[in-house]
């Protein structure tokens, strides 16, 4: 009689391998019913999985990493919870990863992991050099990496992103409809993928409604708190804008305390609207107005793409780059 494999009970039941392996591993998540089909036809073929031996052969560490630019942001907390959440279903740990917007740092623990300390990788990039040819030497069978939110558009990976230009355009589009005609845009990085995507969505906002595109009101920002209050103070005297498009949570915090600092009121001198998926932006005074982004949906799609390449499925085409719907969040601090 010839051996009976997981590959044999996934073809009597019509199933892929890996639902058969996730009912073995007990997991969660897989449907009652098919996981008691495949236990009851395992009983009746008198197979029982070799959990030793499987993990031996594959010399799987059950252990996932992510790979940030920072932890100072609750966006990328978010963004954890869900990719745990998901990795846990399936008998996964995570491993956390701080590049500092770093990318040797960013180079360096790719080329740590690829020696297998992880299974596969979810990533979201620096944004300090243009040169992503390390990761060309990584052998992604071995090693598989997802990229989420910042992305490198040159590399040909699976990618986890935002309707970033229906976004910054709507928003944009929100404060002009609110009555101002001077929107800055507040920037981190936006020679980035997303910064770009977001820049654009402002722009082509103002060219539909006819508004010149100034480029001092393209205000370059840093990731230092401090930095920001005098960068943004500056912008806010010399420039005077009447609406303000912060492309990251962090710039809305820092315009906040310097209008505070300057006697400027939101809403009434200036509007504010910016990504973040801040809960508690409602309880800021005024409340902020957000593009609200799923960061924790995030996490969990990131995590199931690289778990189901993990378990050996091809993805599909419509897996291999996946855009997530923002919303548009508005409250006191950009209304008319």
């Amino acid at each position: 009689m010839a051996k009976i494999d997981i590959v044999q009970i996934a073809k009597v039941l019509n199933i892929s391998k890996s639902t058969v392996s996730r009912a073995f591993r007990d997991s969660a998540d897989i449907n009652p019913k098919t996981k008691e089909r495949i236990l009851k036809l395992a009983k009746e073929l008198n197979y029982q999985p070799n959990y030793y031996a499987s993990n031996l052969k594959e010399q799987k560490s059950k252990t996932i990493a992510i790979v940030l630019p920072e932890l100072a942001n609750n966006y990328f907390t978010q963004i954890i919870q869900g990719a745990e959440r998901e990795a846990k279903k399936q008998g996964y740990h995570i491993l956390i990863f701080v590049t500092d917007d770093d990318i040797s740092k960013e180079r360096d623990f790719i080329r740590s992991l690829a020696s297998g300390r992880v299974d596969g990788v979810i990533m979201s990039v620096s944004g300090e050099s243009t040169d992503h040819s390390y990761l060309e030497s990584i052998n992604y069978d071995h090693l598989p990496i997802v990229l989420f939110d910042r992305i490198y558009d040159d590399i040909n990976l699976p990618k986890i992103v935002t309707d970033d230009y229906e976004s910054s355009f709507m928003a944009t589009e929100h404060l002009i409809q609110s009555g101002c005609q001077r929107i800055a845009y507040f920037v981190i990085n936006k020679e980035l993928s997303i910064g770009k995507t977001r820049l654009q969505g402002y722009e082509d906002a103002l060219k539909k409604y006819k508004i010149p595109l100034r480029k001092r009101l393209i205000v370059d920002c840093s990731n230092s708190y401090e930095e920001n209050n005098e960068i943004i103070e500056t912008a806010i005297l010399k420039q005077k804008p009447d609406g303000i498009l912060a492309s990251v949570e962090r710039l809305a915090f820092s315009t906040y305390y310097v209008c505070q600092r300057i006697g400027v009121k939101i809403s009434e001198d200036i509007k504010i609207i910016a990504f973040s998926s801040l809960e508690i932006a409602g309880l800021l005074n005024p409340p902020l107005s957000v593009v609200r982004q799923p960061a924790f949906q995030i996490g969990e799609r990131a995590a199931a793409t690289l778990l189901k390449q993990l378990t050996g499925e091809t993805l599909q085409e419509n897996e291999k780059f996946v855009t997530m719907h923002s919303d548009l969040v508005i409250k006191d601090s950009s209304r008319g």
